[in-house]
């Protein structure tokens, strides 16, 4: 009988072992006084002896623990914890054990006094999780909360930039968009057709209706374009300066010219909402129809306006691959960055559009215009006096997508010969002979051109061997450079590596439909060249024959220059520099004498400006030029 009772001894025993080790916990015997809470029912624990585990920080009844769906309460007597699964406090663990802090054991071992239980739903002070232990318990715990404690702190010191993140772009979006909600709600209809109401539609032909719906999609797709710029401006960049305090460089190089897009943009909406205002039916504030739009376009994309939109658009797409690659290396090495952009663009205002996407959707905003601009045309044959108006707005917008991407093809083309540059050895030099003159063509020569065309190609060499070569056609020569060692020199061979395009020929090469001769006269050179394929071997010929007729002479641009020659040549720069400055400065103080003079009399219209004012930047403006601007500028400082 002994025997048996010590076996329910022993089984009895194992199962409260087995009960301490429940669920992951590790749970262990202390004494504890009525005043002690059990987390799992909330209320006194009864017992002499309770369980708590130093390892989930939770303690409760010896009977409650057995239950086999008890949760970890993540701390200790008389604090509420919000509830986590054991397999969330094993993932949490690691970041309470990473910022032990010296300061809040010390306030630990400090008087300790019972303190009222808090919600972290609310703000918890670390001394109110520290108080409630007395000098018996055990130190491991102590330890423990510690660490927890000095946790809640580290997230404490970052708590700015998650507010930021975690409340920041939905209200500031709000104070953004305030002032495009009334509009937007106009145009949340996905067309004019669906816009307006059914009685107002019947009344018109079908082609007023396409022609509507277009110019509908034209406002509502430019409001969307003017959200757009804000968001990255008053948003992402507003918070890259203040809150993230990154650099100012760094961010202008992800935003280049945003304030100029937003300011160009912000006024066409306003014209075109204001023409919408004046286009509305009588007594409804929805029915309307735009009977002209083409003067309003015809403003935009023309005279100051259109030189505005060429300058701030040919600069954002030329620097587009730059701004990119700069905010993918930002948020690479920045982890506060990383975790305002992963949270701010879960905010539904922004529909998941980051910086990245925010980018593309300006650049392409450009090429819409076009397309948008020719279906208003296509439904406006009816209407005579709008269809010249957008007959021009197309042609004019047109010319402008032409000039932004010739400005953006020539940005490349500097960017692709600096980075030629940085790898051309220095000390690489072809010798040349120039005006019957011995010299040497190195890398700063290319500095003083503009590159025009690049590509790789053969060249076939007299001993019949095939060299790979990178060809820099440039304003007026050829240039042949050879890959060594991750680096470019002139290639040494029978030719030289630089052809003048002085009086160059371009021929074809029969029976081989990638290869052409390049005959130069100065000196009398013939070089075989292949191309990758039949399409650019006649490309390189159209732009090599197109770059020969527009070769400046050798006395306007000399082939090589020595430093003498530039220095001259800048300082020759500089002065007629000053001098078109001083030429604009006296046409300005003619103009003032001109107003004087008819202030003076009692004229209405001022004279016209006597013949030979003095403007220095052109010599055929009177016989007695020198002598005037000496006396204008002795009467000027006298």
């Amino acid at each position: 009988l002994s025997g048996q009772g010590k076996d329910k001894e022993r089984m009895k025993e194992g199962k409260e072992k087995d009960a301490r080790y429940t669920n992951g916990h590790l749970f262990t015997t202390i004494s504890v006084s009525g005043m002690t809470m059990c987390f799992a029912c909330n209320k006194s624990i009864t017992a002499k002896e309770a369980l708590v585990c130093p390892r989930w920080l939770c303690q409760g009844g010896i009977a409650d623990v057995a239950q086999p769906g008890w949760l970890c309460q993540g701390g200790i007597a008389g604090v509420a914890f919000p509830e986590w699964s054991c397999q969330d406090a094993i993932r949490e663990r690691p970041n309470s054990a990473i910022y032990p802090s010296e300061s809040f054991r010390q306030t630990l071992l400090g008087p300790r006094r019972g303190r009222p239980s808090l919600s972290l739903s609310k703000s918890v002070s670390t001394t109110n999780i520290s108080g409630t232990f007395n000098d018996d318990s055990p130190l491991g715990i102590r330890r423990i909360l510690s660490q927890s404690t000095d946790s809640l702190n580290m997230r404490n010191r970052t708590l700015s930039v998650e507010s930021l993140i975690d409340e920041g772009p939905d209200v500031i979006l709000s104070q953004l968009l305030s002032d495009l909600e009334a509009d937007g709600k106009e145009f949340e209809a996905d067309s004019w057709s669906l816009a307006v109401d059914n009685s107002f539609l019947q009344q018109h032909r079908m082609d007023v209706m396409k022609r509507q719906d277009v110019i509908y999609e034209l406002m509502q797709t430019e409001l969307h374009h003017v959200r757009t710029l804000k968001i990255m401006g008053a948003l992402f960049r507003r918070a890259m300066l203040e809150e993230l305090q990154l650099d100012p460089g760094t961010v202008q190089r992800i935003f280049p010219c945003l304030d100029e897009l937003s300011h160009i943009h912000e006024r066409f909406l306003a014209q075109l909402l204001e023409r919408r205002r004046e286009s509305l039916a009588q007594d409804s504030n929805k029915n309307f129809v735009i009977d002209r739009l083409g003067d309003i376009l015809i403003t935009q994309f023309s005279g100051p306006s259109a030189e505005q939109l060429r300058k701030a658009y040919a600069e954002f797409c030329s620097k587009h691959t730059k701004a990119l690659k700069e905010y993918k290396d930002l948020l690479a090495r920045d982890k506060r960055f990383q975790q305002f952009i992963r949270r701010v663009t879960r905010s539904p205002l922004l529909r998941r559009h980051g910086v990245p996407e925010c980018i593309l959707l300006v650049t392409q905003r450009i090429t819409k215009y076009p397309v948008l601009i020719e279906r208003i045309l296509k439904n406006s044959k009816d209407n005579e006096g709008d269809c010249a108006d957008l007959s021009r707005a197309l042609r004019l917008v047109k010319e402008l997508l032409s000039a932004v991407d010739e400005e953006v093809h020539a940005w490349e083309l500097r960017g692709r010969l600096w980075d030629v540059f940085r790898r051309v050895d220095p000390r690489a030099k072809v010798p040349l002979l120039w005006d019957s003159r011995p010299g040497a063509f190195g890398r700063d020569e290319l500095l003083r051109r503009k590159l025009v065309h690049s590509g790789g190609m053969l060249w076939k060499t007299a001993a019949g061997r095939f060299k790979d070569v990178l060809v820099l056609l440039m304003t007026d020569v050829l240039v042949f450079l050879q890959e060594k060692d991750q680096k470019y020199t002139f290639p040494m061979l029978d030719k030289p590596a630089v052809i003048s395009l002085q009086n160059l020929i371009v021929r074809d090469i029969a029976n081989q439909e990638k290869g052409m001769f390049l005959i130069s006269a100065a000196p009398p050179e013939m070089y075989e060249v292949h191309a990758a394929s039949r399409d650019d071997r006649n490309h390189w010929m159209k732009v090599i024959q197109q770059a020969v007729s527009l070769c400046p002479s050798r006395q306007d641009f000399p082939l090589i220059e020595t430093e003498t020659e530039a220095s001259l040549r800048k300082l020759k720069e500089r002065m007629e520099q000053h001098a078109r400055q001083i030429a604009a400065l006296m046409e300005d103080k003619v103009g003032i004498f001109a107003d004087m003079l008819a202030l003076g009399s009692g004229c209405s219209e001022p004279p016209p400006a006597p013949r030979g004012t003095p403007f220095p930047g052109d010599p055929t403006r009177g016989p007695h030029k020198d002598v005037l601007l000496h006396d204008a500028i002795r009467e000027g400082t006298g």
